[in-house]
């Protein structure tokens, strides 16, 4: 979203004018269709791991200063923009789902209270399901990782959601996966 480039001596990309926006946006809807059309019974958009929806939503990544930079709502408004696009693109009877990261597992990044407030949005819009995975957008995460390390994230997610939450991260076998 901002012309910030991933790590020091990476090319920074452009930033997105209102017109890029509305043809990304446009795309993605686009993209729904053809799925749609092939009898393809889900999509999933992929807005974790440093992807571009996950860019807009974090403060690290998104330091732009129109109306899809700064505050939360602003940083969740492109975001939720292709998800209403996707939403409406997409067959009613079939699920709209979409992938998030928690956490950017940064101090001053995107945090799993944000993640929260995304999900509620996203359930108000009509996502089907949430996938809470975490990180990818910066070097300097410092992930905790370990047996069911993304657990926490998506149990938080769930309790403030009445749609599906997808746990991942190093859930190994089926008696930890039970426990969960």
């Amino acid at each position: 979203p901002s012309a910030l480039a991933f790590a020091e001596g990476q090319v920074a990309p452009h930033e997105l004018d209102r017109a890029g926006l509305a043809r990304v946006r446009d795309a993605f809807a686009a993209a729904a269709v053809r799925a749609a059309r092939l009898g393809i019974d889900a999509v999933q958009l992929h807005g974790a791991h440093g992807y571009l929806l996950h860019q807009f939503l974090s403060p690290l990544s998104n330091r732009r200063t129109d109306d899809y930079g700064g505050n939360l709502e602003n940083r969740m408004r492109f975001p939720l923009e292709v998800f209403d696009a996707v939403r409406q693109a997409f067959p009613a009877d079939r699920p709209v789902t979409v992938r998030v990261s928690g956490t950017d597992w940064v101090d001053g990044g995107w945090t799993i209270e944000q993640t929260v407030a995304y999900a509620q949005a996203l359930e108000a819009r009509g996502c089907a399901a949430i996938h809470v995975s975490s990180g990818g957008l910066d070097p300097r995460q410092d992930i905790p990782v370990g047996p069911g390390y993304q657990v926490p994230l998506a149990r938080a997610v769930k309790e403030a959601v009445a749609m599906p939450v997808v746990a991942v991260g190093l859930i190994t076998d089926y008696d930890q996966a039970e426990a969960i």
